[in-house]
């Protein structure tokens, strides 16, 4: 799996929306500038989050953008889906319409499972466990291995 730019720079931006409090809108430009987002690039993605209904934004002095719901509401897969689509596909086909033949047709089901586990970690860890820094035990404990962090 790959997490493009945009998909890190929406949640990146989502997070800081997280931490702002519901009540409280936030400035593209105070956006970009906390995350090092570019600006012009992080107003598309806003854009995207708004039309996906994750976020609403406000015009004039006290407008910028804020969660259009509860920060622990939102799943971390909530936000790449709108920011990239599919959250695992294969050659930009979704697993289940892919078929295989011969000695690949086992593949089919690793594609399914590896679609799986992301989606039970992704779709589990909403905004609000990443902005408070308590990631799910199971999380935790997969980051803590140290082949984790090391590359093949």
């Amino acid at each position: 799996m790959r997490i493009s730019a945009k998909a890190d720079y929406a949640v990146r931006a989502a997070l800081e929306l997280a931490a702002a409090g519901e009540d409280t809108s936030v400035k593209a430009e105070a956006i970009a500038v906390a995350q090092g987002i570019p600006h012009k690039f992080l107003e598309g993605i806003l854009g995207d989050l708004r039309r996906g209904g994750l976020v609403v934004s406000q015009r004039g002095g006290k407008g910028g953008y804020r969660l259009a719901r509860p920060a622990d509401s939102i799943a971390i897969a909530d936000v790449i889906r709108v920011a990239d689509g599919p959250l695992v596909s294969v050659r930009g086909v979704r697993p289940p319409e892919l078929s295989y033949c011969g000695p690949a047709e086992s593949l089919l089901p690793l594609w399914i499972a590896v679609r799986a586990n992301v989606r039970k970690i992704l779709g589990e860890v909403t905004l609000a466990d990443v902005a408070a820094a308590k990631l799910p035990e199971e999380v935790v404990g997969l980051a803590e291995d140290p082949g984790a962090w090391t590359n093949p």
